[in-house]
C-alpha cells in the first residue's frame, strides 16, 4: 500500500481506537473506582509499552529523565485519572468533545508559557472554542439535572494537561525517538501507579466477576486505546505530518457520539450546536 493511501488508513484507524476510549472508560466505572481506573489502565499501558519498548530506553540521556517524567506526568497520569473521575458525572460523548479543545489550549499554552506567536485565525479560534464549550456545558447541565457538570472543568484541565505535554515534548524531547519518550513515561508512571492501586481497596475486590469484567474493558483501553494507539499516531506522524496527524482531533468526538448514542446517551440541540462551534473553532486554530 502507498504510503498517501496508508496514511487514511491509519488516520481512520486511530479515531475509532481513540473515539472508543471514552465508552470504554465509562464501561470500566461499573466495576471500578475512578481512582482504580486510572492505575490499572497506566499499569496496563506500561506493562505493554515495556515489553515492546524496552531497548528503546538506552537512548534516553541522564538530563532527558526530567523531562520524560514531566511529559509522563502531564500526558498520561493526571488525565488518566481526570478522565476517570469526570466520566462518574458527565456522558462519554460529552467528554470527547470537550477534549477536542486539546489544540486550542496548546496554543494558548505555548504563547503564555513558550513564547510562540498568536495568529489572528488562531486568536478567533481559541475565543469560538471557548463559546462552544461554555454553551455544551451550561446547556447540559440546565437539561441535566441529574448529572454534575462542574465535572466537566476536570475534562478541561485534562486538555490543558494534555497541551502543556504537547509543548514539552517539542521544546525539550523534539529530537528523541517517540518510543523512547512513550516507554520511558510509562515507566516512570508504573511504580506510582502501582502504589495508588494498592492503596484502594482493589485486592479485595478484585475476584468479583463486575470488577473482572470492568477490567477488560481497561485492558483494551491501557493496551490498544494507549500503547498501540501512540505507536499508530507516531507511524501516521512519520508517512505525513503533524498537522495531518492532529486532524484526529476532529474525528474522534463523531466515534465517541455514535458509541454514546449505542448506549443511550443523547446530546441536546444546543449541545449539538455548541459542539459544532468548538470544532469550527479547532478548525480555525489549525489552519495555516
Amino acid at each position: 500500500m502507498e504510503s498517501k493511501q496508508l496514511k487514511w488508513v491509519l488516520l481512520s484507524i486511530l479515531s475509532l481506537i481513540w473515539g472508543s476510549s471514552f465508552i470504554l472508560i465509562k464501561k470500566g466505572l461499573i466495576g471500578l473506582t475512578p481512582i482504580q481506573l486510572g492505575s490499572l489502565r497506566i499499569i496496563f499501558a506500561g506493562l505493554f509499552l515495556i515489553l515492546v519498548g524496552f531497548k528503546s530506553l538506552s537512548k534516553i540521556s541522564f538530563q532527558q529523565w526530567k523531562f520524560i517524567a514531566l511529559t509522563a506526568l502531564f500526558g498520561t497520569f493526571i488525565p488518566a485519572y481526570l478522565f476517570a473521575i469526570a466520566q462518574t458525572e458527565i456522558d462519554s460523548s460529552v467528554s470527547s468533545i470537550l477534549n477536542s479543545l486539546t489544540p486550542l489550549n496548546t496554543l494558548v499554552i505555548g504563547s503564555l508559557a513558550f513564547g510562540l506567536q498568536f495568529r489572528r485565525n488562531q486568536i478567533i479560534g481559541v475565543i469560538i472554542g471557548l463559546i462552544g464549550s461554555a454553551l455544551l456545558i451550561l446547556n447540559g447541565a440546565m437539561n441535566h439535572p441529574e448529572q454534575n457538570y462542574y465535572y466537566a472543568l476536570l475534562v478541561i484541565i485534562a486538555s490543558v494537561c494534555y497541551a502543556t505535554n504537547v509543548n514539552l515534548v517539542k521544546k525539550h524531547l523534539s529530537g528523541m525517538a517517540p518510543l523512547s519518550i512513550t516507554t520511558g513515561n510509562f515507566l516512570v508512571m508504573l511504580l506510582p501507579a502501582t502504589l495508588i492501586l494498592y492503596f484502594t481497596d482493589f485486592l479485595d475486590v478484585v475476584s468479583m466477576p463486575q470488577v473482572q469484567h470492568s477490567m477488560l474493558f481497561i485492558v483494551i483501553l491501557g493496551v490498544i486505546g494507549t500503547g498501540i494507539a501512540n505507536i499508530i499516531f507516531f507511524k501516521l506522524i512519520q508517512l505525513s505530518s503533524p498537522v495531518f496527524a492532529t486532524s484526529v482531533t476532529y474525528l474522534i468526538p463523531i466515534v465517541a457520539f455514535f458509541w454514546g448514542l449505542l448506549d443511550n446517551e443523547m446530546l441536546t440541540p444546543i449541545q449539538f450546536i455548541g459542539a459544532f462551534i468548538i470544532l469550527i473553532g479547532v478548525y480555525l486554530s489549525a489552519k495555516k
